[in-house]
């Protein structure tokens, strides 16, 4: 019965206002802060599409998408990705997110990590279970410069550019509520960040260096402008690189409300290899350290699932 509701569901366009409480749907909610000093309005497009679909590996495929203007640009970034997951999982993820989406009282999430570490993969499913939206800040960056590629930016405008843009999304969003938000690798060096982030709660996704190298080294390095004053093939560049980034921002993703550990993840289900491990566990992990998180903030004692 619930699936034949939901299939097919689709809302339509609307405005929203900064000083508007809320604006839900089935699918995701945006909130706006009533500290914004500007009045700013978000063109907002909800487009929902439930298809409940199983095969013999028990599989559900759901998807969602809210797409929005930012600073009067039309831009889709806020959007809920499709969740391939086991039925197991799935209900393990839901039930998880039931326990622990009342005691957010709307903080966004903020997922931190290196390049790689699957925080825009992750970030759509914890949005989608949540009933968040999910942004990408990368993606906004871009749409700021009239769509130029982060990669363009850093070699047109420099670094520093970036991080100024960078630090620009993070206060927007920081007045804003119920938003998943997959940061830059970068985003944790500049302090101010921190401040905007501490709104929210903020998760650490922790991947082994090798793994990430491997990630980057099968998709290419063009679009990681980090990575390209760096000479040898694909995963020794990634890998050096990534080296030398994870010393200088270690201590600062340790600032996280929240760590996930892939590593531990893996020991703790028998797995040698991490990529056998799904984003569906992930996102789980990533609410059994938030909930961690807010039992040690407000003393809550939970119904362990």
């Amino acid at each position: 019965m619930e699936a034949k509701l939901l299939k097919g569901m689709q809302l339509s366009t609307t405005w929203v206002d900064l000083d508007n409480l809320a604006r839900r749907n089935s699918a995701c909610s945006l909130s706006f802060s009533r500290k914004s000093k500007e009045k700013q309005r978000l063109h907002v497009v909800v487009s929902t599409q439930f298809r409940p679909t199983s095969n013999k590996y028990r599989h559900a495929s759901i998807s969602s998408e809210v797409s929005c203007s930012y600073k009067n640009s039309p831009v889709s970034v806020l959007e809920s990705g499709s969740l391939h997951a086991s039925s197991d999982e799935s209900l393990i993820l839901k039930n998880k997110s039931q326990v622990v989406e009342p005691y957010l009282s709307g903080r966004c999430i903020y997922l931190v990590g290196m390049m790689g570490s699957g925080k825009t993969t992750v970030g759509k499913v914890l949005s989608q279970v949540l009933g968040y939206s999910f942004c990408d800040c990368d993606s906004l960056i871009e749409q700021d410069v009239d769509g130029t590629s982060v990669a363009e930016i850093f070699k047109l405008y420099g670094e520093g550019f970036f991080r100024m843009k960078e630090t620009e999304v993070l206060k927007n969003l920081s007045m804003m509520h119920q938003i998943v938000v997959s940061t830059g690798g970068g985003a944790v060096i500049r302090p101010i960040n921190w401040e905007y982030m501490q709104k929210g709660i903020s998760v650490w996704l922790d991947v082994p260096l090798e793994a990430l190298a491997q990630r980057i080294a099968a998709v290419g390095t063009d679009s990681r402008p980090l990575l390209h004053h760096e000479s040898g093939d694909a995963y020794t560049k990634a890998l050096r690189r990534l080296s030398t980034l994870l010393e200088e921002r270690e201590d600062f993703y340790a600032n996280a409300n929240a760590r996930v550990s892939l590593e531990s993840i893996a020991t703790k289900l028998g797995y040698r290899d991490i990529s056998s491990i799904s984003p569906t566990t992930i996102a789980i992990e990533a609410l059994e350290q938030i909930e961690n998180f807010l039992e040690k903030e407000e003393g809550i004692s939970w119904n362990r699932i």
